[in-house]
């Protein structure tokens, strides 16, 4: 009894150590420079916000510690570091991120924390009183943040291309955009976009993609999807790592913190002989932010609030069991 106990406890930590290493490598997507990790092994992370990134008139960092128990059942432990935050004003703020973590119990609110504060910078700095000198940007960059953080994902198996191509003679693909490039060590990274409404359309913008020699030629294709599904209130979603392993996982879960929806995106990596570590990780997130922002798929953080809490069915495409 005792050993069926521990084994489900082991089970549970796994799990949520994959879940807080997902959004570790989502937020250091997300906020680049401002995101720095002071202890990896305990899990420390602090992340500087301003109201205004080239022209700071108001700063505060937040410093965060995530338990173990976290985000299934424990929050995590916050500290606000601002010499202008007092009294009343570190209380509201407290309550706002204590607030979000009630609304959104057992779901990653490192990304609401980090916009409701924001956002509350913002409207500081809207008022007439004049904020307290804060160094620019450029003098801050003495603060290097790591990108080694490791996760596991489950193997996800590819759709059917074959059959996809079939599809493409009968369905006109939707459009498809391509994201800026990113090389480092002779390593290419892109990614692509298209909407999309049902699987179908996701197996013709596949197929489409690997009429291009380039891409098809390309090391890994990797992508994740979210379809919204607005009858059943639910998310269909899935990933495919193309033999990278869990980066389909992690480019997924990027997706579901920027709460982005109907939509498809591929990373295609071209491989340049020299290994990158954990940083292929990093950009391949980056290309997929990149372009999701550039074609204004991200909603505003109280939307994605509303969302996290309204929405958290989610359910994983059926094709496993198709092919």
């Amino acid at each position: 009894m005792a050993s069926s106990s521990c084994g489900r406890m082991a089970e549970m930590d796994t799990g949520s150590d994959q879940r807080q290493n997902e959004e570790i490598e989502a937020m250091a997507a997300i906020y680049g420079e401002e995101w720095c990790v002071i202890d990896d092994c305990a899990k420390i992370f602090c992340i500087r916000i301003s109201d205004d990134i080239d022209n700071p008139k108001w700063t505060l960092c937040l410093q965060v510690m995530l338990p173990n128990e976290y985000p299934g059942t424990a929050p995590p432990v916050y500290q606000l570091n601002a010499p202008w935050l007092k009294g009343q004003e570190r209380a509201d703020l407290s309550n706002s991120l204590e607030e979000i973590y009630i609304q959104n119990i057992g779901e990653s609110i490192l990304y609401l924390w980090v916009e409701k504060i924001r956002d509350v910078l913002i409207q500081k700095s809207q008022m007439t009183e004049p904020g307290p000198d804060v160094k620019k940007k450029t003098e801050e960059k003495d603060v290097q943040c790591a990108n080694d953080i490791l996760s596991a994902c489950p193997p996800v198996k590819a759709l059917d291309f074959g059959a996809a191509t079939k599809m493409v003679e009968t369905e006109e693909s939707p459009p498809i955009d391509h994201g800026v490039p990113i090389t480092d060590r002779r390593s290419t990274f892109q990614a692509h976009l298209a909407p999309v409404v049902c699987p179908e359309q996701v197996k013709t913008v596949l197929a489409k993609l690997y009429e291009n020699k380039k891409i098809a030629s390309a090391t890994h294709n990797i992508y994740a999807y979210r379809i919204y599904c607005e009858d059943k209130q639910t998310f269909l979603q899935d990933c495919e790592d193309d033999g990278e392993t869990a980066a389909g996982g992690r480019l997924l879960h990027l997706m579901e913190i920027l709460n982005v929806r109907n939509v498809l995106v591929v990373v295609s990596r071209w491989y340049g002989g020299i290994l990158l570590g954990p940083d292929r990780f990093k950009h391949i997130n980056n290309c997929a932010r990149n372009i999701l922002v550039e074609k204004k798929y991200t909603n505003p953080p109280e939307e994605s609030s509303k969302a996290l809490g309204k929405n958290k069915k989610v359910r994983k495409d059926k094709k496993r069991s198709e092919h």
